[in-house]
């Protein structure tokens, strides 16, 4: 039931930031205009949550049959992980890009997709990759998913807009330009409000899905490492060219995919990780995972305390 109220409220502040943006371009037309295209974005979202992302990243589904062993091992892995979980099997897909890093999308657990990039099956071990994807499949048994898919749209739907009055300048109650310095605020305050309340949302719940996931493979220091990995990957400055198309998407993500996308600040779409790396040893009684190496080579660890089917 919370969950669902945090939803809804979300909903309820980002059409409101899109109505107000649509009654500065366009007095309370525009305000209708943009209520009634926020009400079919949402609607749109809720039934196509999970199709909306995977296709801006050409993530391409696959199975436990698949020929590459790589996969093959990822995708059982995620089967047995959501049984573990006591949740249905979601769709399992892998995106072509060399940077690591995975997100989970649907509107519930019975319609829900994770995703893997193949940067991350390269970089990280088995029982790495089972960490991060437990963290994936605690996003959907939380409900996450819903919510986040459509704060992605939205939020972008609200940049686009903000794009719009810049160029075409704002406008007031009686339809009169308000002029260049109206546009600029429209363009500078809206996108900023989205983000925001986006950023807030995401952080609280990266925290929680860490917890569940850790629980869910009962591997924490396995999530560490895996996270400690993928920040020395980012920090190293590889560009994401679809994450920089779409970064409305990028709280998604279990790792911001944005260049030079930070941790707990305001503006912050992830927690830190070295926050998340202490909590997730917390759970194991304050084990410390070793510096990250550079790419492609293994983290070593301290054994954890783990209760899973692969200890």
């Amino acid at each position: 039931m919370r969950n669902h109220l945090r939803t809804f409220t979300l909903l309820a502040v980002l059409t409101a930031l899109f109505m107000g943006a649509g009654y500065l371009i366009g007095g309370p037309t525009g305000m209708l205009v943009a209520l009634l295209f926020a009400g079919a974005m949402n609607l749109v979202s809720y039934w196509n949550a999970d199709k909306i992302v995977l296709r801006m990243y050409r993530a391409v589904e696959v199975d436990a049959d698949h020929p590459e062993p790589l996969i093959r091992n990822y995708a059982a892995d995620v089967l047995a992980l959501a049984q573990r979980a006591d949740m249905p099997a979601p769709r399992i897909y892998v995106i072509d890009q060399d940077q690591p890093n995975a997100f989970a999308t649907g509107r519930d657990p019975q319609h829900a997709a994770v995703a893997a990039t193949r940067g991350l099956l390269s970089m990280l071990d088995r029982r790495e990759i089972r960490g991060v994807m437990a963290h994936e499949l605690a996003h959907v048994k939380n409900r996450d998913t819903l919510t986040m898919t459509i704060t992605a749209t939205i939020a972008g739907a609200i940049g686009a807009l903000a794009n719009f009055a810049f160029l075409f300048g704002g406008r007031d109650g009686e339809g009169r330009a308000t002029g260049i310095f109206g546009a600029i605020v429209i363009a500078i305050v809206g996108p900023i409000a989205a983000g925001l309340v986006q950023m807030a949302i995401s952080r609280s719940r990266e925290y929680e899905a860490d917890r569940a996931g850790a629980e869910i493979s009962g591997d924490p220091e396995a999530l560490a490492s895996a996270l400690q990995k993928i920040e020395a990957y980012a920090k190293g400055g590889y560009v994401n060219p679809d994450a920089e198309r779409n970064p409305a998407t990028a709280h998604m993500f279990i790792i911001n995919p944005l260049a030079g996308g930070k941790g707990d600040s305001l503006f912050s779409t992830h927690p830190a990780t070295h926050n998340r790396i202490e909590a997730l040893l917390g759970m194991t009684g304050g084990a410390r995972v070793a510096a990250a190496p550079p790419r492609g080579t293994s983290v070593p660890v301290t054994p954890s305390r783990r209760t899973g089917p692969w200890s």
